[in-house]
């Protein structure tokens, strides 16, 4: 149980959440599933559902099973560019999803407006100042703010810096901070520097309850946060959204193949717009071959550099009671020093 001084730090995002710690599990596509989700919620936390490319009925079974399992709230993590998304905010309605996070872009009004009018609270990505302030127009209820430490598709920008661009700035609703993140230490400096609360994905992984390859969390156990490389962008006609993945094979492979198209668009043997269409298609499937099938190789490995501070695997509970005791005692540190500071 975190101490008072805790308890009044994240106390917002604590009531926003209704949960009792403010600590939300990122949606990770095929690993963020009714295990992983209802497993942070028991603990505590805020688990959230990676819908990803799921159908609505797929996601309508995943909501069920993880309501099966946990009686505490959790969220479902929706891509805005998914062709069926109004049909799946329909489903998280009926179900009674409390609160929704939308992903990938910024969302249509009519999906924000939907989901409000029924009572779902709505939370979004603010990459910059600017998208934040669009955002809070929008009248959505909360913000995460990830810097591209974190794993999977990421934007430019660091997380402490976009905390100090946009946590001075917006005041009137919940944010929470993302990217990088492992240790409790770091939850408490965002804490006090205005967050509502922190979201961790990679050190999740490799929880007991994930239903991660064994060989896919053995991975995560042997990396260094060196190891977790963004996908370079060999040509600026083929922009590649940024992905941060641990290096393998794949990685090598992704390189050699936009180079080999890149010489078939110069030498005319292959149009533009199919060859980027290539370049989009070439990840499909390689994140569940890494994560479900175990190739860790030829698979998508996607972590975010806070991978290094994962060092063993453990039940979810214990991974967020570390976090909490490490939160607990920079505390006590701060005070003591600050006490002693007055003798």
């Amino acid at each position: 149980m975190a101490t008072k001084h805790l308890e009044d730090l994240w106390k917002c995002g604590k009531e926003f959440l209704g949960v009792r710690y403010a600590l939300l599990g990122g949606a990770m596509t095929w690993v963020s599933e009714r295990n992983l989700v209802s497993a942070i919620s028991n603990a505590g936390g805020f688990g959230v559902i990676a819908s990803g490319a799921m159908s609505p009925d797929l996601l309508r079974t995943e909501i069920k099973a993880t309501q099966a399992l946990t009686q505490n709230p959790f969220g479902v993590n929706l891509i805005t560019l998914h062709p069926q998304l109004l049909d799946l905010i329909d489903v998280c309605i009926e179900e009674k999803v409390t609160h929704v996070v939308l992903a990938g872009g910024l969302p249509p009004t009519q999906a924000i407006t939907h989901l409000k009018t029924s009572g779902v609270k709505v939370i979004c990505f603010a990459p910059a100042l600017i998208i934040a302030k669009k955002l809070m127009k929008l009248d959505v209820d909360a913000l995460i703010i990830e810097g591209m430490e974190a794993g999977g598709h990421i934007g430019p920008v660091s997380t402490s810096v976009l905390v100090q661009e946009i946590l001075p700035h917006v005041k009137e609703i919940p944010v929470f901070v993302a990217g990088g993140i492992g240790r409790g230490e770091a939850i408490v400096s965002y804490l006090e520097m205005g967050a509502a609360g922190c979201q961790l994905g990679t050190h999740f992984v490799c929880a007991t309850e994930c239903i991660a390859h064994p060989e896919f969390k053995k991975a995560f156990l042997r990396a260094q946060a060196r190891d977790a490389i963004i996908s370079p962008q060999l040509d600026s006609r083929f922009p590649v959204i940024p992905v941060r993945a641990l290096a393998n094979q794949a990685t090598k492979d992704f390189l050699a193949y936009q180079r080999e198209l890149i010489n078939q668009v110069d030498q005319g043997t292959l149009d533009l717009k199919e060859a980027q269409l290539k370049i989009e298609h070439f990840w499909a499937g390689a994140l569940r071959r890494a994560v479900i099938e175990g190739d860790v190789e030829n698979g998508s490995m996607m972590a975010g550099q806070s991978v290094g501070m994962v060092t063993c695997e453990q039940p979810t509970q214990n991974i967020i009671d570390e976090l909490i005791a490490q939160a607990e005692a920079a505390l006590k540190s701060r005070t003591h020093q600050k006490a002693s500071s007055l003798c």
